[in-house]
């Protein structure tokens, strides 16, 4: 699992993805959610606007995510 620094409340799904470097685009992170790609604490998630907040864990193309708060 690999943690990405956050210095907000929360991030979303999408903007998470980018940040990781799983897609370059929002748009590429719109079309693969929206494929049914993404899941959010083991759940399907089609929300690119979901809300990613730590503790919360994301499966992607392979890699389980889980944001933290920044030190």
């Amino acid at each position: 699992m690999r943690e990405i620094p956050i210095t907000t409340e929360f991030i979303k799904l999408q903007d998470l993805l980018k940040l990781a470097g799983l897609v370059e685009t929002g748009g590429e992170a719109k079309e693969r959610i929206q494929a049914g790609e993404a899941r959010v604490n083991g759940e399907p998630c089609l929300q690119r606007g979901k809300k990613i907040r730590p503790g919360d864990k994301v499966a992607f193309a392979g890699e389980t995510l889980a944001a933290r708060y920044a030190d």
